[in-house]
């Protein structure tokens, strides 16, 4: 078994459970993005899996968002590169992403928390979502520091709530609750907190029953008729776009590390990071 450090991995009839453990926020950083971009490598060829449900051991935060450090340091960013599947085409998230999206097995995110920009890239690469209503909040909030998201939420995002809606959330950088987030499309259902864990477990399983080439071939399906682009070939003006504005201007930089600074990344910070921002 792979010696993860931030991952926690369980399998049994037919359903991987990967919980997310990385305290304090389940920061997207080298270590996290690491961990997943094995388990995405690896499980591909893993036959004894058939669903994947990705979880976190932290009730208040399912994926913070990516590293900050990568603002000041577009370098390291850069070296994820070797850390996740992918070409070197694609920028290391958008590599990520793009393999979990891929993958034959099928993916849901069961949501507790907050997950915000990188965090809600990854949760929206999976195939189907799920939140806790009243406990799940979403955001791109790469627009309050200077940048547009890059890791997929600019093609992802409009696939599932439409081209107004995913300008809307893209722009303002707002944080949306779970109903919100289910009226837009954005997420597949919006439950009860104390149902959350059996839905999930009864679609999980339901699916896992099913046989595996009968999951990959539905992926595929219905991706030949809601994708008529090529996802990599949108992932790749998505790049384009972002290299407008990433790495950003030195005033944004230092406007992120006074944020960092502050507690932007800690778990009190993370729990109102749009206003954290906006004070820094």
């Amino acid at each position: 078994m792979y010696d993860y450090k931030a991952l926690q991995v369980t399998v049994a009839d037919g359903v991987a459970q990967v919980t997310i453990d990385h305290p304090p926020v389940n920061l997207l950083d080298t270590t996290l993005i690491g961990d997943l971009g094995h388990f995405i490598g690896t499980v591909r060829d893993d036959s004894s899996v058939r669903v994947i449900v990705f979880q976190s051991a932290n009730p208040d935060f399912f994926l913070a968002h990516v590293d900050f450090e990568f603002m000041e340091h577009p370098e390291r960013f850069a070296a994820l590169a070797g850390l996740v599947p992918g070409d070197g085409t694609l920028n290391p998230m958008q590599s990520l992403h793009l393999a979990l999206r891929s993958l034959p097995q099928l993916t849901i995110a069961k949501l507790r928390g907050r997950l915000r920009g990188g965090g809600n890239e990854f949760a929206m690469a999976t195939d189907l979502r799920f939140a806790a209503a009243g406990q799940t909040w979403l955001s791109q909030v790469e627009s309050r520091i200077g940048i547009i998201p890059g890791g997929g939420g600019t093609q992802l995002l409009p696939r599932l709530t439409g081209r107004a809606r995913a300008l809307e959330v893209i722009l303002t950088g707002d944080l949306y609750d779970a109903r919100t987030a289910e009226l837009y499309g954005w997420i597949n259902r919006a439950v009860p907190p104390e149902e959350l864990d059996a839905t999930v477990d009864a679609v999980a399983r339901t699916i896992a029953a099913r046989r595996p080439e009968q999951i990959t071939a539905a992926k595929q399906a219905v991706d030949g008729a809601l994708l008529p682009d090529d996802l990599a070939a949108a992932l790749g003006r998505e790049g384009a776009a972002l290299a407008a504005v990433y790495p950003a201007p030195e005033e944004i930089v230092a406007k992120v590390a006074r944020a960092v600074q502050a507690g932007a990344q800690s778990p009190d910070g993370e729990l109102d990071l749009e206003n954290a921002i906006a004070r820094a």
